[in-house]
């Protein structure tokens, strides 16, 4: 397979790295000619440049959800029969809008791998990361190819992959990933402490370790999903006035009763 990838971030030079090094033909580009450069001479990708979308039988836009949409109206001209995915983090906004202006005879399927890091940049390209990671495809019954995703899947070592619809997606993302985000900076920002430091351990910065975050990024995330985020962080301070109440009012039958009800939900998964 030839593959084209757009954005040589941390993602994209991943997808790169991992595909070529499973012996397909891979093209590449990003804005910054730096980072062009520098995936050529690394060896993730064959050669740079949007011409070569032409030459590709595979498209994987891996910019920002609102640049992805972008790409493709700044550049329709030069996709004719490929196959296109993008790896956004929110999917109904950016479906509906590539969707509303792909070209006849195009067959895009988007995608998500659950899988990343809280770095960026080329110079942090892993394509370790996917191994085993949960893979879904974005398909409402179609009728549309999605083995070409299947085949990604299968070489860069993901484990589940899951079929699921734009609408599902946003929702269990939002309580899956973004709410997580929001609870690890609301707790970071909450720190008063000079001396949290040398009290740190393992379950602050494991709860943490996502407030390293990029900021563009998931204030756009955030902002596309909105009404699904509103919806489970209002759930989830409520959960934490339930906590701080029995506390507060020293009910320990009720905070033991919300410990344990954690815990047995917590074992299921």
């Amino acid at each position: 397979m030839t593959y084209f990838i757009v954005g040589l971030g941390m993602m994209g030079a991943s997808y790169a790295k991992g595909l070529i090094e499973r012996g397909h033909k891979v093209y590449g580009y990003d804005i910054d000619k730096r980072v062009n450069q520098k995936a050529l001479a690394l060896g993730y990708i064959d050669a740079y440049g949007v011409d070569y979308i032409k030459e590709s039988d595979v498209v994987i836009l891996t910019l920002y959800p609102h640049d992805n949409v972008k790409f493709m109206k700044d550049h329709l001209n030069l996709f004719d029969k490929q196959s296109l995915t993008d790896i956004s983090g929110v999917k109904t906004l950016v479906v509906d809008e590539i969707e509303k202006i792909i070209p006849k005879g195009v067959n895009y399927v988007s995608h998500h791998p659950m899988a990343g890091s809280e770095k960026s940049g080329i110079d942090y390209a892993n394509p370790r990361i996917f191994r085993d990671a949960n893979f879904l495809i974005i398909d409402d019954d179609t009728g549309k190819d999605i083995f070409f995703l299947a085949a990604i899947a299968d070489d860069l070592l993901f484990g589940k992959t899951t079929v699921i619809s734009k609408e599902l997606h946003d929702k269990m993302i939002s309580f899956t990933s973004q709410l997580p985000h929001i609870i690890a900076v609301g707790l970071v920002n909450s720190d008063i402490y000079q001396e949290t430091r040398d009290f740190t351990g393992d379950s602050y910065r494991d709860l943490t370790r996502i407030a390293f975050i990029n900021e563009v990024l998931w204030k756009e995330l955030f902002n596309a999903n909105k009404e699904m985020l509103e919806r489970d962080l209002e759930r989830f301070i409520e959960s934490m006035n339930d906590l701080l109440q029995a506390i507060k009012n020293n009910d320990d039958e009720l905070l033991l009763e919300l410990l344990i009800k954690a815990k047995e939900k917590r074992r299921k998964y």
